[in-house]
């Protein structure tokens, strides 16, 4: 059988042309198809068993029909992932996506389907404007239920494996960072080819760039979005995911605790974002002296990083720290 590949060529020794980003969407549309085929996805039933019961049934059945089960979904379900893309963000951008692209996107979707699933798809696409505000609405239900709950262990993840390959381009180099996204994913030069089951494409990303998007719902295979208005983009598995990537962050921060301290462990899972002494020590109810002797501990150890901004020293965790709260996940 002929291997597909999709190959996304670069500037050579470009670096600047690859980015990283997150996917609400890329998130939630898996989030819908694990729940369609479950034992295709052994990793996801830990969390499976904490949402299955809780499913709204109309959303679910109008975004089953359009996602599918497998293989191709549309395009505009997904915005472009950036570094800093919220759920809210997301869905604001899917009640504007212009009536042809989702008319074009159910086309495809159209030729994958058949019986009652293709005569639903059929009639979305007399209404695309009807058609969008119900989806926009279905992805919101779902979203409240599937990942809402689990959003900060799920965005945790993915920044913490955007830490490591981040650091291992600048220790190992681009070819090296990019080699060791999966077992699908080669580097050949100036270009990122990615081996696909169903799709070949040449894609020339020189000036556009591409994006590297790790997940946690589609954690056995990588995927690609290649045509506009999408920027080239490649969604592949996140590291460190496991059954139990769902627990509750009062278990994960009991995991990091039993290493660090409750407190030191408290103060790590929470410093994603950048925060001055104070604001440590206000978050986590502790005076600022306190917190100023764990987070010298944390920097010695090299888990948290101090930076000056203005009058202010700001707070955030390494990509060690990042790999060390992923793995707790």
């Amino acid at each position: 059988m002929d291997r597909k590949y999709v190959e996304f060529r670069l500037a050579p020794g470009d670096i600047s042309a690859i980015r990283f980003g997150v996917s609400p969407g890329h998130e939630l549309c898996h989030a819908v198809r694990v729940l369609q085929r479950p034992e295709d996805q052994p990793l996801q039933w830990g969390w499976l068993r904490s949402v299955r019961t809780r499913v709204p049934r109309e959303p679910f059945e109008l975004m089953s029909t359009i996602i599918g089960a497998d293989g191709y979904f549309p395009d505009f379900l997904t915005s472009t992932p950036s570094w800093d893309m919220a759920p809210a963000d997301e869905v604001e951008r899917l009640r504007a996506v212009p009536p042809e692209l989702i008319r074009a996107d159910l086309t495809k979707m159209l030729a994958r389907s058949s019986g009652r699933r293709n005569e639903a798809i059929a009639r979305m696409m007399e209404h695309p404007e009807r058609t969008r505000a119900r989806v926009a609405d279905a992805w919101m239900d779902l979203w409240d239920v599937l990942l809402a709950p689990v959003w900060t262990q799920l965005e945790r993840i993915l920044r913490a494996d955007i830490a490591v390959r981040a650091r291992r381009v600048t220790t190992d180099g681009l070819a090296a960072m990019v080699s060791a996204l999966h077992e699908s994913v080669t580097w050949h030069g100036d270009a990122l080819r990615v081996r696909l089951r169903r799709h070949s494409e040449l894609l020339d990303c020189r000036g556009s760039g591409l994006v590297l998007v790790p997940s946690v719902m589609s954690s056995h295979r990588c995927a690609v979005l290649t045509e506009p208005p999408a920027q080239p983009t490649l969604f592949y598995p996140a590291q460190g995911v496991t059954e139990t990537w769902a627990r509750d962050p009062e278990a994960a921060s009991r995991s990091l605790g039993a290493l660090l301290s409750p407190a030191r462990a408290e103060i790590l899972l929470g410093a994603h974002d950048p925060r001055t002494t104070s604001q440590v020590a206000a978050d986590c109810g502790i005076a600022v002296s306190t917190a100023s002797h764990h987070l010298t501990v944390l920097r010695n150890s090299g888990l948290v990083t101090s930076v000056r901004d203005g009058a202010r020293v700001l707070h955030v965790r390494t990509p060690l720290g990042e790999a060390l709260v992923g793995a707790t996940l």
